[in-house]
């Protein structure tokens, strides 16, 4: 029993290397990602060379094919801008190494459990997001643990960590980790709802879990509430509560359970931690700002309101600039200097669109809805799931440009016949 939990924790640490990359201060130029990728590479390799079954098919090609477009239009724009920035010129590459590091991710979990399913996956997300936030927690108010953290983690990362003075966990951090955030809320909400019967008797686990990732998510990055209120519309239209059942029962048992707990405790930190009440002000801003002032006001999107700036040529519409990041990277750049964004906006759209214009955004759109629709093919009863995380990643870029293939990713590395099998075998559970 001890071996096995040991395997279950091993699995999450190597979970958190993909879902939440860092790099170690003893190989600065390479992540924990990219490593999982080389490894992956290696054993698709092996795979193909004995003629086994690995995750190349039709699909992962068709999307390769639509990654090349991508990549396609940010090299058409780098060259007749003549900018050196290749961020998205090179998108197939990343997705590749997404879905490459993905690959050894759910083959060790395969490895532990003799299956992989979304029923499991889902759970290892949920798992390892409520011990990154925990962790977030004690490296805010425990020392020690901030600085083991910072002192394995690439000085640069640490020190811009030091500077922003943000809650933040091991390569946990801003926008990118509120995305990922999101989509582990929506997995929690849809796991709750369509797997009923399995979650039942944990139901209030899986409150304490949403309610510390929901809290302490937004104090890490507030982007973190778009997937917080689609999961819990989403649970208050599915979940049918009112109908009363031993399940409906249980569920609001075990919310009221974790609010009585919960919510003295948010109160007494809140009222005697000048830190923590900082932090929880800034995390549910706009939440406290419709409270207090009856409207929703917060200080980011005033910001965010001054950065939906437009293109004022054709040529930019249609390609791009070609530039995405700082302009002070190009040393044969002659206009306007741009430090951090382009255009100094980062409205995921907008940067887009400057970088290799409407065909650029278009052929990535498109090619995160074909991602999406390979999923919702492949596991047709969980369509509505897909549909939530691709509402996300849209949602998203109204604000950020970060992406969430990676989410996608690791469903893409599961088999019909897997969840298929899953399906079964848990059915035959409940009819027992």
């Amino acid at each position: 029993m001890m071996k096995r939990y040991l395997l279950v924790i091993l699995t999450i640490i190597i979970l958190s290397f993909y879902f939440f990359p860092f790099q170690f201060r003893f190989m600065p130029t390479v992540n924990t990602k990219m490593v999982l990728a080389g490894i992956g590479l290696l054993v698709v390799a092996v795979e193909l060379g004995r003629s086994k079954n690995s995750m190349i098919d039709k699909d992962i090609l068709i999307i390769s094919g639509l990654a090349g477009f991508v990549s396609l239009a940010g090299l058409i724009s780098v060259t007749y801008n003549d900018t050196n920035d290749f961020t998205y010129a090179s998108y197939i590459v990343s997705m590749w190494v997404w879905l490459s590091a993905a690959y050894v991710v759910m083959t060790v979990m395969r490895s532990v459990h003799g299956e992989v399913s979304i029923f499991l996956l889902c759970n290892y997300l949920i798992g390892l997001c409520v011990v990154q936030c925990v962790l977030a927690l004690a490296m805010e108010y425990y020392l020690p643990v901030k600085d083991f953290i910072y002192g394995i983690i690439d000085q640069g990362t640490a020190s811009f960590l030091e500077k922003k003075d943000r809650l933040s966990g091991l390569g946990v951090g801003l926008d990118v980790a509120g995305s990922r955030f999101s989509s582990v809320l929506v997995m929690l909400a849809y796991v709750c709802v369509r797997y009923k019967e399995q979650v039942s008797k944990y139901s209030y686990l899986y409150v304490l879990a949403f309610c510390i990732i929901s809290v302490v998510g937004n104090m890490i990055a507030r982007t973190t509430s778009v997937g917080m209120i689609i999961a819990i519309v989403y649970f208050i239209v599915a979940a049918k509560l009112y109908e009363l059942n031993v399940h409906s029962k249980r569920f609001l048992l075990s919310l009221l359970g974790v609010l009585m707990i919960a919510i003295p405790v948010l109160t007494y930190y809140y009222v005697n931690i000048p830190d923590f009440y900082q932090k929880v002000r800034f995390g549910f801003e706009g939440f406290f700002s419709l409270v207090e002032k009856g409207k929703w006001e917060v200080y980011s999107n005033e910001i965010l309101q001054n950065m939906y700036v437009f293109p004022e040529s054709l040529k930019t519409w249609l390609i791009g600039d070609g530039y995405f990041g700082a302009t002070t990277l190009d040393p044969y750049y002659t206009g306007k200097e741009w430090r951090g964004f382009y255009m100094a906006t980062d409205v995921g759209y907008l940067r887009f669109i400057f970088y290799f214009g409407l065909l650029g955004l278009f052929a990535f759109s498109f090619f995160m809805y074909r991602v999406a629709k390979v999923c919702m093919n492949r596991f047709s009863s969980h369509k509505l799931l897909f549909w939530m995380l691709l509402a996300i990643n849209f949602i998203i870029w109204f604000k950020v440009s970060t992406d969430i293939f990676l989410v996608f990713a690791l469903f893409l590395c599961i088999g019909k016949d897997d969840e298929d099998e899953c399906q079964r075998r848990l059915l035959a559970d409940n009819s027992l």
